[in-house]
């Protein structure tokens, strides 16, 4: 009945993963989202050097990524509590109005980091949105995504992409 879906049994209930028979390894993934801001608002951000009236939005985003990563298994009723050994966050403006941000999390465990990563860049992105809001409403969260991972089943490496 699980269609093949992991965290459903034979039943069709929802259950969390046994991953007592899988092997520890390094295991890191990297999520990325874009925040697009309106012309003008990009403008006024790279003037003041990704800083609002709210203060540092870079330093403020990746404060709430980190500890967002850290409280992932208590956001997300399957996820297996992790011994996060690395947080990583990265941003680039990739045309005139879109800031992308990257969540990179690394650990030695028996299950992979892809959902810290994206629970890490989402809450990066909403922190952006909140610290620039007063500017505009017009501002929008788009692309989120895993877009690398290693140390398990099907690694893969898509950071190339825009």
């Amino acid at each position: 009945m699980s269609d093949g879906l992991s965290h459903v049994d034979a039943e069709g209930r929802p259950r969390m993963v046994d991953v007592g028979d899988k092997a520890v390894t390094r295991r890191e993934a990297c999520a990325e989202a874009r925040v697009v801001f309106p012309r003008a608002v990009a403008e006024t951000l790279r003037v003041q050097h990704l800083r609002s009236a709210k203060g540092a939005v870079i330093d403020t985003a990746l404060i709430a990524g980190t500890l967002a990563v850290k409280r992932t298994h208590d956001l997300v009723p399957f996820c297996h509590p992790l011994p996060v050994e690395k947080i990583a966050f990265g941003h680039d403006w990739i045309d005139a109005d879109t800031l992308r941000l990257r969540c990179t999390v690394a650990a030695v465990a028996k299950t992979g980091v892809e959902m810290e990563a994206l629970i890490g860049v989402q809450i990066a992105a909403a922190t952006v949105y909140d610290m620039c809001k007063a500017l505009s409403h017009a501002i929008r969260i788009e692309g989120v995504a895993v877009v690398a991972k290693s140390g398990g089943r099907d690694d893969f490496d898509h950071r190339g992409a825009v």
